[in-house]
């Protein structure tokens, strides 16, 4: 059960040995103004250096450790310390010590005073590489787009939540950065603040220039569930009828050639196009019919219902 003034702060690590102490103070001395009370979530993602002695060295009794059984990824991790914390608010930030404690209270005073039900933090001055932050930049205008979600920086940790609006969200892949999406989807009021940035001092980056693109690919899976997973045989559907269409074009232009500018079959490539077209558009609406059975299974083995009702006066 959520405690009304419990903080939780999930702090998700992965070989940080060297900056943990650094951030540990930091977070104690930042939280002790603040009129709440916190947990410390420590979510150990297969560590193999000396991240989890240090925790539990300097281990207090609002510290709480989970270790993950290996290296899953800092979503799972995510994942790992929503499930297992007490907070009515959840505050995530990383380990690495380039976001600030400092500005934790922040966070909190726009959701406790702010009325607001997530609060997102905007790398306004990054310091990191410069080709990172250009990638970065393209990425997050690319997924404002997309997701028709205003945001200058899903990367950034740093963020509160209150309780309520993502204890049913569930995560895989690389999704625990748009978490504030799917807060969007539960009706959630969203904003920006403006946070501080430092500089890595120690180790090296965990994530290279590959994480763009599979963000973006989580993206995609994620627009097809919100507009198709309750009517997947639309989208496979309308694929492949568009497919059939080129069928019958191709069709119309081959006998074109052949019975109009004497061109044999043999000599073009466009029987076989015929064929591909066609078969292609028969297979996508096998996939819909496929895809519509197994959503259906999905919805009704589970009980879950195809809307979800925000008031009823």
């Amino acid at each position: 059960m959520a405690n009304s003034n419990l903080v939780s702060i999930i702090i998700p690590l992965f070989n940080e040995e060297d900056s943990l102490a650094i951030l540990i103070k930091k977070l104690i001395k930042s939280t002790k103004s603040i009129d709440s009370k916190f947990e410390f979530i420590f979510v150990n993602d297969g560590s193999t250096d000396k991240s989890l002695n240090i925790i539990k060295k300097l281990n207090q009794k609002n510290f709480k450790i989970i270790s993950l059984v290996r290296n899953l990824g800092q979503t799972a991790a995510i994942m790992a310390g929503i499930d297992n914390c007490k907070g009515e608010i959840i505050v995530m930030m990383d380990a690495d010590g380039q976001n600030d404690p400092s500005d934790i209270p922040k966070l909190l005073d726009m959701i406790k005073n702010g009325g607001l039900d997530v609060v997102s933090g905007w790398r306004y001055k990054r310091n990191d590489g410069f080709f990172r932050v250009f990638f970065s930049k393209i990425a997050n205008k690319l997924l404002s787009f997309i997701l028709n979600l205003k945001l200058h920086d899903y990367g950034c940790t740093l963020k509160a939540y209150k309780r309520d609006i993502i204890k049913n969200i569930k995560l895989y892949g690389e999704m625990h950065r748009l978490i504030p999406f799917y807060a969007k989807l539960e009706g959630a009021k969203i904003g920006e603040v403006k946070v501080n940035h430092f500089a890595r001092r120690f180790g090296k980056s965990k994530y290279g220039m590959s994480r763009i693109f599979k963000v973006l690919l989580d993206v995609i899976l994620l627009v097809f569930f919100r507009r198709f997973i309750n009517k997947p045989i639309y989208f496979f559907g309308g694929v492949g009828l568009i497919f059939f269409f080129f069928s019958c074009l191709t069709l119309i232009y081959t006998l074109k050639l052949k019975y109009v500018d004497g061109v044999s079959f043999i000599l073009t490539p466009l029987p076989i196009l015929i064929i591909f077209f066609f078969i292609t558009s028969i297979m996508s609406l096998f996939f819909g019919i496929i895809s519509e059975i197994l959503s259906r299974t999905y919805h009704e083995s589970q009980s879950k219902k195809s809307y979800k009702i925000k008031s009823i006066d």
